[in-house]
């Protein structure tokens, strides 16, 4: 009888953020965002549509809570709010390496969004 070889664990989110943090920012799961939150994550990888035309717009990270990057490096995407009128306040912001952290207290905090 052969034996089966080692198995890799995957995750149905793994093309929608990194495997591992890529900073010292407490990080959460994409399974733990709300479904919203995933969805936005599945946009952001498909690049678009977005619901907003604000999406995709440059993050300033003018709160400083994210590592400091040139300009433009960052980029800020809705996460739509049941019940909200207008955009709300949950973001994902999306690093140009692939990094990506929710806030759902309008940049107040982050926490980096892995896969696993």
């Amino acid at each position: 009888m052969g034996s089966a070889g080692p198995t890799t664990a995957t995750s149905q989110y793994d093309d929608l953020a990194p495997s591992g943090p890529t900073t010292d920012l407490p990080t959460m799961a994409v399974s733990e965002l709300p479904p919203e939150g995933i969805d936005t994550l599945t946009l952001i990888r498909d690049d678009g549509p977005f619901p907003y035309d604000q999406d995709g717009a440059t993050f300033q990270n003018r709160e400083g809570i994210l590592p400091q990057q040139p300009r433009g490096f960052y980029a800020e995407y809705t996460v739509i709010t049941p019940g909200e009128d207008d955009r709300g306040a949950r973001r994902i912001v999306a690093g140009d390496d692939g990094s990506r952290f929710y806030t759902a207290d309008h940049y107040s905090s982050f926490r980096e969004v892995v896969s696993g």
